[in-house]
Formats: C-alpha cells, structure tokens, sequence
C-alpha cells in the first residue's frame, strides 16, 4: 500500500480563480443596484475580493485536508474541512478511469481522475487535480490492480511508469468531417441563451425590459420603418431575416461541435478503448473491452438520408450523464464495422431473419396516435365553421399513416450469440446487445396488450436499457425461454474476465 498522498499544489490556484469568477456577478449586482449610493462601488470591490479571499482560504484548506491513498484493495480519499469524509472504493467497484481537463486546467498541465463505479452522480469517486503524468500513472495502476495484472517491479514501485501499449486507430474526426457534422447539429440554442441574460439586462441598465409599453413603442417604431421599405423592401428584409436565422443556426452548430469533439479519436490497445476528445475541455476516457454491455446505433432526420450514423458503446460507467459512450459521433456504416467487430460484435447482415411487431399493436398505436384529431374533428364538425374540420381530420389521416408506415421499422431479430432491435420512423435506433450478458428478461403487458394478445420485451442489460415493444404474446415467451437458456448456461464468474471471450459452461 501506498502512503496517502496529496492533489497537486498547484490546483489550489484553480480554486482561488474559481472563488473569484463566483464573485464577479454579486459585486456587479451591487455596482449597478444602487444600493450604498455613491460609494456602491467600493462595496462591490470590497465584496468581492472578500468573497475571493475567503474562497482562496477554503480552497487551500481544502487542498490541505483531503489525502488519497491507492491500497492493495481499494482506492481511499479522505476529505473535508470540517468535518471528515472517507470513502473507499474497491478496484472490483471500479468500471472506468477517465481523465477530464478543463481550459484552465490544461495550462496549468492539470487533469481531474475520475473513477467511474458504475453508480453514476455523486457516488462516483474523483480526484481534482493531478498532474497529467501522474494522473495517467494513477490510471494505469488502478486498471492493473483491477485485472490483477501488475508486474511484482511494478507493486514494489508506485512511481513506475505506465508500460507501453501498441494502439490501433479504429476512429479520427478530421477538421473537415467535423465541419461536415456540425451543420447537421443545426440549433438555435443561443437564443435560448441569450434569453436568460435578457433577464439581468435591467440590473445593469436603465432599461425596463418587462415594460409593455416600451415594447409597444418599439414595435411601433419598427413596424413604420418595414411599412416604409415597400413590398420589395419587405421581402428583401424577411428573406435577409430568414438567412440569418440559418446562419446562426448553423454557426451555433459548428461552435457546440467543435468544442466538443475536436481532435476526436477513438484508439484500440490490447487493454480495451481509449476516447480522447474536447477543444477546450478536454475527456480521456478508457473502457475495457469486456465492460461494453451493448451497442446503440443512431442517427438524424437529416443525417439518416445522407448515411450518417453515431455509434455508442453502453457499459457500467455514464459518459457525461448519458448511459452510453459515444465512440463515433459520425460516420458511414461502413466506417463502424471495424469498431463494432473490435467490440466482439456483429451487425445484422442480409440472412438476418427479422421479427416485426403485432400488427395488432400497430393498429392501436394508430388509433390512438390519432384520436385527439378525431375529436377535434368532430368538435370542429358541430360547432366551427364549414371545412375547418378538414384541418384536424387531415392530420387525423396524417398521423394514421406514420403509425403504418413507422411499423416498418419496428423489428427485432434473435440470433444464436446476439439479440438486435431497431425502432424510429424518420431516424431509425438499433440496438444490439450479447446474449451472453443479459441478466434477466421480462414480458410486460397493459389492459390493451392483454387484450389484444402482444408484450413488451424489456431485457434486463447492466448499464443501459433494451426493450422490445408490440411482441405477439406467444413470440414474446418464445424469445424469453431463448434468451433464458443462455442466461442458465452461462458461467457468469468468466464473464468480466479481462481480455477473455465469455464462456458457456459445459
């Protein structure tokens, strides 16, 4: 066991500027409020380099009090100003190591460790900050203790560096394929944005912005000078106002895009995969091959007619609050093959034999999908005038329709090592999972699924979800006693065995 050791000094810093970011919006709140009159300013100051200092002072102390300690069994932190926290995590707990770096941090040469339980928010352990060399030697050593794998040399000396690995480069975001992906992430998230600051506006100006009449008057204004333009001038001004509203949207894109997933790779080592990605936050994360519980394969309304698709592994550990890792973001089918089959998967290929839901639930799903509009147009029948009940009744057809031909698309498939589920009308979802880790299978049926005679599928999958909806009854109980043999023959004390396939017993 090693002595307990501190965090890097130098984060002590990343807290002082953090303390002082937080009180940059008090002391301007008191600049601008008026209160203290004339000398309101000075208050501000004095009210924020307070607020810095005290920060600065918890930070230091903070920085103080916590020591973490990697055991023979576990990882333990001990925290805590006033009063004391430990915790202790076993290597047996932990799903993945992953290293995270924000903007400030990097130049300080800074990364956050995190192990990763599997529980997800608060339960998971972390570590801010460590040098980047020390963190990536902290995540090596607690994968080897992990898999049990570490050299007798390497025990006797923590301070061993890393051994190097032979990585394969399955997947790379170059400059111009993340361009390409950004504007298909069209969004107009920055007036949303730009909305919530609106609401400070009046704090920091003289401007009333929930004043109806001052947008009275503006309207007003604005109104006389576009009546002012002519009809052409008008035209020209909308037209204008809906190029720039695509401009944004395509530029708010490409920034959330960039910022994300610049320098995008996704590496394959005989220790499992490694996802570095992030312009100014930058995430190294590893999974280990046999953590991977589940494909998810997505894709967009537009993306989907071009023949982009993303790729997620599900596994144990969240990947920024989501139950899946995305391990590539954009790309052909073509492009995944590789990753999916270094997974220990395969994709549905053409002697697939594909299982489509009841019709019986597609035939209720329609009805239902479409009875608010009948009702509305019936009301609209009595009592609006003569062919408004056209309206409701021709998105009553509408959504008819898309309940038929979205049936298309509902399916699953069983085959003798994987199960497959494909869902979605204008982006389709396939999900693919290994029988061998399915932990439980249930059939789920309401009052109309009893009636009717069909189920749900839900297939019990650590770390995600898999259900399988509008299975006739009697499919249903045949994909269930499938799927319960496997889970009855499996030797589940092999199944996470590091770098080893699973095994059925004899």
């Amino acid at each position: 066991m090693t002595a307990p050791q501190r965090t890097a000094p130098v984060s002590v810093i990343l807290g002082a500027l953090g303390s002082i970011r937080s009180a940059i919006l008090p002391a301007i709140a008191i600049a601008f409020s008026g209160v203290g009159g004339e000398g309101r300013y000075w208050l501000a100051i004095g009210v924020g380099a307070a607020a810095a200092l005290i920060g600065t002072a918890f930070s230091w102390l903070g920085w103080r009090r916590l020591t973490y300690t990697i055991g023979e069994s576990d990882v333990r932190v001990e925290s805590g100003v006033i009063s004391r926290t430990a915790r202790a995590v076993p290597y047996e707990r932990i799903q993945d190591v992953s290293l995270e770096a924000t903007p400030l941090a990097r130049m300080l040469g800074l990364v956050a460790v995190k192990f990763e339980t599997g529980a997800g928010g608060g339960d998971d352990l972390a570590l801010q900050y460590l040098t980047a060399a020390e963190g990536e030697r902290l995540r090596q050593l607690v994968r080897e203790r992990r898999e049990d794998e570490v050299a007798s040399a390497d025990l006797a000396d923590p301070q061993a560096p890393p051994r190097a690995e032979d990585a394969e480069v399955l997947y790379a975001l170059t400059p111009r394929r993340l361009l390409t992906f950004g504007m298909f992430e069209f969004s107009l998230a920055v007036f949303a944005v730009l909305g919530g600051a609106l609401q400070y506006v009046d704090n920091v100006t003289g401007i009333e912005l929930w004043d109806v009449d001052l947008w009275r008057s503006w309207l007003s204004e604005s109104g006389e000078t576009v009546a002012s333009l002519g009809f052409i001038g008008q035209v020209i001004g909308t037209v204008a106002g809906v190029i720039g509203l695509i401009a944004i949207g395509f530029a708010t894109g490409i920034a959330r895009t960039m910022l994300r997933d610049w320098g995008f790779t996704l590496t394959r080592s005989p220790r499992g995969f490694r996802r570095q990605r992030g312009l100014l936050t930058r995430t190294d994360v590893v999974m280990p091959v046999h953590r991977v519980q589940g494909l998810v394969i997505g894709t967009g309304l537009l993306r989907y007619r071009f023949g982009w698709h993303g790729l997620s592994f599900v596994s144990l550990a969240q990947d920024a609050e989501d139950e899946s890792h995305v391990v590539a973001p954009f790309a052909q089918m073509e492009e995944l093959a590789p990753i999916v089959a270094a997974a220990g998967f395969a994709l549905p290929d053409e002697g697939t034999h594909w299982q489509r839901s009841s019709k019986r639930h597609r035939n209720d799903r329609a009805v239902l999908g479409s009875a608010l509009f009948v009702l509305a147009t019936i009301a609209a029948a009595i009592f609006a005038p003569m062919g408004v009940f056209l309206i409701p009744l021709g998105l009553a057809v509408v959504a008819v329709g898309a309940q038929l031909y979205a049936w298309q698309f509902r399916r699953f498939a069983l085959s003798d090592t994987q199960i497959f589920a494909t869902t979605g009308l204008l982006s389709p979802t396939s999900r693919i999972a290994t029988r061998l880790k399915l932990h439980s299978v249930e059939i789920a049926q309401g009052p109309l699924a009893r009636l009717r005679g069909y189920a749900t599928v839900h297939l019990g999958l650590a770390g995600g979800s898999f259900a399988v909806p509008g299975v006739p009854l009697a499919d249903a109980r045949a994909l269930r006693a499938s799927i319960l043999r496997t889970i009855a023959a499996t030797d589940y004390a092999r199944i996470d065995a590091p770098l080893e396939e699973p095994a059925l017993t004899p």
